[in-house]
């Protein structure tokens, strides 16, 4: 598990009406394990969270000179407004 407070760089993948997108930001990120589905991870961000991050699609992060990539099987937002994905890996 990665602390909340670790920067990174995430680009993430949009569905638009025009084909996929892809948005890169900065920010800060914590990794977690996905319970019942060692095979995933969830990656937490805190707010201010980036625009339109609750619509991605699939994610590439690099945090703690480490590169992880996958589709977004789900999105949750936490009661401290982080949000919360998991990501099945490529």
């Amino acid at each position: 598990m990665t602390p909340i407070s670790s920067p990174a760089h995430l680009d993430y993948g949009l569905d638009t009406l025009f084909g996929r997108i892809t948005r890169s930001v900065e920010c800060r990120v914590g990794l977690e394990q996905v319970m019942n589905d060692p095979t995933c991870f969830a990656i937490r961000v805190p707010p201010p969270l980036p625009e339109d991050l609750e619509q991605a699609k699939t994610v590439v992060l690099r945090v703690e000179g480490r590169r992880l990539t996958g589709t977004v099987r789900h999105i949750e937002r936490l009661d401290d407004d982080s949000l919360k994905l998991e990501v099945e890996p490529d």
